[in-house]
């Protein structure tokens, strides 16, 4: 870790200064899906909740409930939020992403629920009345100014419909997903990076394979899988379709022809053998592991990945956008915050509700999240952003979101369209896709049915 300098520059706003304790009603997003800057406008029968913005004198512990392996940031967060603020210190507890989608609803709801807790799949849980409404305190901060884009993901209609209404997240992280590659293997297959097509990239992965590399680097005993599928399955015609099931619409689908076809292309590859041999025994730290110590091309992944690649890799590597089917294409790419919400019964909202405020606003916190993560800290668009080390991979990732930002590209996870879809159905059915036990048709029908299963339909 890097040291941080004592230096706190004075980017809070106004509206968060000491003493204020500010009265607002909570409020409706009214932007669709996907709209950069609209503003959610109040909503005159709402209650009114009473926040405030300054932090309490007192001594404070804030309990945290994190998923396992990404916790190096919150280490670091947490240590120069106590440096400046010495009354207030953190409790943590950890756990893997596959069991915080299964448990995270039971934590939430415990009689000692967390004050912060990583929580993918928000809706149900807000339509439920488990989690804090937001809004007051976007109201209070300025979030509401914040780039809209992805804090809409996160945004649920009392119907439990996603994309627009009541902020019930933040981020810590705004991820962008693509391509990682070892720069050193293209190099030595003579491969110039990007491909400019899906069959460009499927001609890079054949002279990896028969140059007896593993052209991609892909675990799926934790349904990691599901990555490559949806980067191809984004490709393809019909992406409003999709963006409605993601988001709970009525009368939406996945059982569409461009989820065929992403199941057809994945299946046909693994059937290549560019996927490891072993690709359903392969669990997400081995993956990245394997693929930081040079045993692959190519590995689809996230740019919270940046920060550990460019310390502690053994190589050099670079990231890109996944292609489109044609050359020219206006990316398209999973992108999404890490989400992270506040139980309705938790203990410290004002104090953990400061806390996420100051991840976004310090100058400090914001570089941390960088260094560690990768990722873009968000925030306000009009702050500067932090500095990624020169010629890392890290400046790839930025790169990367500056782009997708710019087409318009971003998209949320297939596994986030309910709480338990890609535990109960995507994740299982891709392990019989990828060893030929299911049809394509078979996988995408499969996954509507689990979907409507757990909606109700």
């Amino acid at each position: 870790m890097r040291d941080k300098p004592d230096t706190i520059t004075s980017t809070r706003r106004a509206l968060v200064r000491a003493g204020s304790i500010l009265t607002v009603a909570a409020l409706a997003a009214c932007a669709p899906p996907g709209s950069g800057s609209t503003t959610p406008e109040p909503d005159p029968d709402a209650p009114v909740q009473e926040v405030s913005t300054e932090l309490t004198t007192e001594d404070v512990e804030l309990d945290l409930y994190l998923e396992s392996g990404f916790t190096d940031a919150w280490d670091a967060l947490q240590e120069e939020f106590t440096r400046q603020y010495p009354n207030v210190t953190f409790r943590v507890r950890a756990d893997s992403f596959q069991n915080l989608a299964q448990n995270a609803v039971r934590i939430i709801n415990a009689p000692d629920a967390p004050d912060l807790i990583r929580f993918p799949t928000v809706a149900s849980a807000a339509k439920d009345g488990l989690l804090a409404n937001l809004d007051p305190y976007a109201a209070a901060y300025g979030w509401d100014d914040w780039p809209q884009g992805t804090l809409n993901q996160v945004r649920v209609e009392p119907d439990g419909s996603r994309g627009s209404g009541s902020l019930y997240a933040l981020g810590v992280g705004y991820n962008t997903t693509g391509l990682y590659y070892n720069k050193d293997i293209a190099a030595d297959l003579g491969i110039e990076v990007p491909p400019a097509t899906i069959a460009e990239l499927e001609q890079m992965m054949e002279a990896a394979k028969a140059a007896d590399v593993v052209p991609m680097m892909v675990g799926n005993a934790d349904f990691t899988v599901a990555f490559p599928y949806q980067m191809v399955q984004n490709q393809q015609p019909g992406l409003d379709d999709l963006k409605d099931w993601i988001y709970n619409a009525p009368d939406a689908s996945f059982d569409i022809e461009a989820s065929v076809t992403a199941a057809e292309t994945i299946q046909r590859w693994a059937g290549e053998g560019y996927f490891p041999d072993d690709v359903n025994a392969i669990d997400y730290s081995t993956m990245v592991g394997r693929f930081a110590d040079g045993r692959a091309l190519f590995m689809p992944n996230g740019d919270w990945e940046a920060g550990g690649l460019t310390s502690g890799g053994s190589g050099d590597f670079g990231f890109f956008l996944f292609p489109g089917v044609q050359e020219g294409a206006p990316h398209v790419a999973m992108a999404a915050p890490a989400t992270y919400v506040v139980p309705s019964t938790a203990s410290n909202k004002d104090e953990v509700a400061y806390f996420l405020d100051w991840i976004h606003t310090d100058e400090v916190a914001r570089q941390i999240v960088l260094d560690v993560t990768g990722s873009s800290p968000g925030g306000p668009a009009e702050l500067p952003a932090p500095v990624a080390p020169e010629g890392s991979v890290i400046e790839e990732t930025l790169a990367a979101a500056a782009t997708l930002a710019d087409d318009d590209g971003a998209i949320d996870f297939i596994g986030n369209a309910t709480t338990g879809i890609l535990t109960s159905t995507i994740g299982p059915d891709l392990q019989l896709l990828v060893s030929d036990r299911i049809t394509p048709e078979e996988f995408a029908a499969s996954v509507q049915q689990g979907y409507q299963t757990e909606l109700g339909r």
